[in-house]
């Protein structure tokens, strides 16, 4: 048995027969066993000698017994072979050296304004919400325990208005919004550590990025950006988990100087600004070729404990389009003339193992960007990682946090292999799998092998998932819920409660349980064809919602096309068929048709009532690039007659309205090329042809070009 802190050096000389060679040998071997000696092949360790005797005398007779013990194994020969190795304790964590990580947690800030234009106005608020972000660092640690190091991060604000914007303030001349985008410091720490514990104080420079936005009576929008200083003071304690690995949770306090800006309307706005933040965070050590802790395996994502995994993806995607024919534009128009713009996502994915067959699963992302023409436009939108929301800068989000438990029934197991939802484990075929907290619907539900995930195939909405499932979600498409799902080998049924939409098209949901919600339930099929695999999905779904009326609100004219006069507790049902099949190793097929009675507003999707998608995709094994994938997919959209008569007469959903309408089906077609660069980053030229967008065939047709760059760990 090894004392696992201990290590032995040296070597000691032959023990020599006799009563003065004996004393002498006695001696050095009495102060050593008190450490750990060597003798032949076994070591003895201070655990085994206190076995056999907690007094001072027992630990000499113990040490005499050894001694006399060692001489018996063959005098000269054997006491030649004795190593005598003299121990140190080696710390239990190395702490010094560079690190990465990321952070969350809760924020508060106070500001106070004062407006002049040239009335006087004030005002004070309060802004508080989740942040997360980003730090790295420096380390070194005296042999003392005393610890100095360096710091800078950078922190976002929850994507929610309310946890963004710092003031507002309204006169009769303007009416000006006061908006925090980022902040960060660099700052630098001292502390004390104690074996796996650090305890520090940090402080140094602060910095924040904000926009001042002015909505004048008379003129146009005005903006102005600015970057205000401070300094920032905190302290916190951080906990070594494992080899490279720690957790920290601190408190910071930041001030920042006053900002003073004068808009091109003459209005002159200033306001002071502090906050507070308690956070916590995860830190990985980054060992350098060369440094004692590196070796050439040595991988970043290595939690180094079969209890938890760490993934993570980046993906941005520049699309744009070229000037098409448009005699007419509405407020949920694609505009005719030509565009670009650009979205980013970077997400972690931190799973864990609480217990058996008990997981939690926690993404927290940073998204950035703009959908074109604020995603509106089309019912088949170009871009699946465009959100309804418009982020200027990264806006930080806790996208899933759900808890999963499985019952296993035994019988045949099955290897579930690591992904950024899934723990690598082996289960039972025959299961039972649990799942409660924030996710998207389609995480569990309508998933197709071919077309699924906007971040690495398809983009058009109509054709990574289907079009006419209205499943509930805010307007990043995710939500809370509950779902169970059983497995067998040749099927799995599947179902599932979430909490809808208070309202069409928000970020607030209906707490009325059971009485508001959505319920849905999915067959799923396993089956070969000509020994390939394949997979029928058959789902149906029921919205039960505070939405308003198509037909209700034509029918009163007095209500101008305001579809929310007329909501009310109301029924939404709708299906899904949802086929894969493989026709090779290296092709396979996809088809998805879904539909949804059409009588009563969106609520979180998009606005197809009917759609029929179908593809292929095609890995590049051929042409000896097999990690490559061609796909080539189109999509039929439609709406039903009470949707289209709301649309032609100027009524607007979440993406369309023309303000007028020459209806026709919408049709998509998208081809793409997905280019392997290495085995963690991919390439993909895309191109989409949108006709009739928004179902009118007064405009367009659309040609959409895309570049999407996305990794992966």
């Amino acid at each position: 048995m090894d004392y696992p802190d201990l290590a032995w050096t040296g070597r000691i000389t032959r023990i020599r027969p006799g009563a003065a060679g004996l004393m002498t040998s006695f001696l050095g071997w009495r102060q050593a066993f008190k450490s750990g000696v060597m003798i032949g092949n076994h070591r003895f360790i201070p655990a085994g000698i206190r076995a056999m005797g907690r007094s001072r005398h027992s630990l000499q007779q113990a040490l005499a017994v050894a001694a006399f013990g060692a001489l018996a194994l063959g005098g000269d020969a054997a006491a030649a072979d004795i190593t005598l190795k003299a121990p140190y304790l080696q710390p239990a964590f190395d702490w010094s050296g560079f690190y990465i990580g990321g952070h969350t947690g809760y924020g508060r800030g106070t500001s106070s304004v004062a407006i002049a234009d040239p009335d006087i106005a004030t005002t004070s608020k309060v802004v508080s919400g989740l942040i997360g972000g980003v730090q790295a660092g420096y380390n070194y640690r005296f042999f003392s325990g005393l610890l100095v190091g360096v710091e800078a991060d950078v922190s976002f604000p929850n994507y929610l208005p309310s946890n963004h914007v710092v003031s507002s303030i309204t006169t009769a001349r303007s009416d000006v919004q006061e908006r925090w985008d980022y902040f960060g410091t660099a700052r630098g720490r001292v502390g004390y550590t104690s074996g796996r514990w650090l305890a520090y104080a940090t402080g140094g420079l602060s910095w924040a990025g904000e926009r001042f936005l002015n909505t004048p009576v008379v003129g146009d929008d005005e903006k102005r950006t600015h970057i205000r200083p401070g300094w920032a003071a905190g302290a916190g304690v951080e906990y070594a988990f494992a080899p490279h690995w720690s957790v920290k949770l601190e408190y910071l306090y930041t001030q920042f100087g006053k900002a003073d800006i004068r808009f091109p309307s003459g209005t002159q706005y200033s306001s002071a600004l502090d906050f507070q933040s308690l956070r916590i965070g995860l830190n990985r050590k980054v060992d350098w070729p060369g440094t004692p802790g590196w070796t050439p395996k040595t991988a970043l994502t290595d939690t180094e404990s079969d209890r938890w995994e760490i993934h993570g993806q980046t993906t941005f995607i520049g699309q744009g389009y070229p000037s098409f024919r448009a005699p007419y534009s509405g407020p949920n128009s694609l505009t005719p003339a030509p565009q670009a713009q650009q979205t980013w996502s970077n997400s972690l994915y931190l799973n864990a193992r609480l217990w058996e067959g008990g997981e939690v699963y926690y993404n927290p992302e940073l998204l950035q960007g703009f959908g074109l023409n604020n995603t509106v436009g089309a019912g088949g939108f170009p871009n699946g990682e465009a959100q309804k929301s418009d982020f200027p800068y990264p806006h930080y989000n806790t996208s899933r946090l759900f808890l999963r438990q499985t019952f296993g029934f035994g019988g045949e197991q099955e290897a579930l292999a690591s992904s950024p939802f899934q723990l690598a484990s082996k289960v039972d075929v025959s299961r039972l799998t649990l799942q409660a907290g924030k996710f998207s619907v389609t995480d569990l539900f309508d998933g197709n092998a071919y077309a699924r995930d906007p971040r690495k195939d398809f983009m058009n909405w109509s054709l990574w998932s289907s079009g006419a499932f209205d499943y509930a979600a805010d307007k990043l498409g995710l939500g809370y819920g509950v779902a169970a799902e059983l497995n067998q080998k040749q099927w799995a049924l599947r179902t599932g409660y979430f909490l809808m939409d208070a309202e069409s098209n928000s970020n607030n949901f209906d707490t009325k349980v059971p009485q508001r919600g959505e319920y849905v339930v999915e067959l799923e099929t396993r089956y070969q064809l000509f020994s390939q695999p394949g997979k029928l999905r058959t789902i149906a779904w029921l919205n039960s919602a505070n939405a308003g009326s198509y037909r209700d609100t034509l029918n009163n004219p007095a209500l101008n096309l305001d579809i929310s006069q007329t909501r009310t507790g109301r029924i939404k049902f709708g299906y899904v068929i949802n086929l894969e099949q493989a026709v090779t190793d290296d092709i396979g097929l996809f088809g998805r048709w879904s539909w949804n009675d059409g009588k009563t507003e969106i609520m979180a999707f998009t606005d197809i009532d009917s759609s029929l998608a179908m593809g292929t995709s095609i890995k590049g094994t051929k042409w000896g690039r097999p990690d490559d994938v061609i796909g080539i997919g189109g999509a039929f959209n439609g709406l039903s007659r009470d949707h289209r008569d709301f649309i032609a007469a100027g009524g607007l959903g979440p993406l369309i309205g023309d303000g007028a309408l020459n209806y026709r089906r919408e049709r998509v077609l998208e081809s793409y090329y997905a280019l392997a660069l290495n085995k963690a980053f991919t390439f993909t030229a895309d191109y989409q042809l949108i006709t009739n967008p928004a179902y009118n065939a007064d405009r367009g047709p659309v040609h959409v070009f895309s570049g999407r760059f996305h990794g992966e760990f």
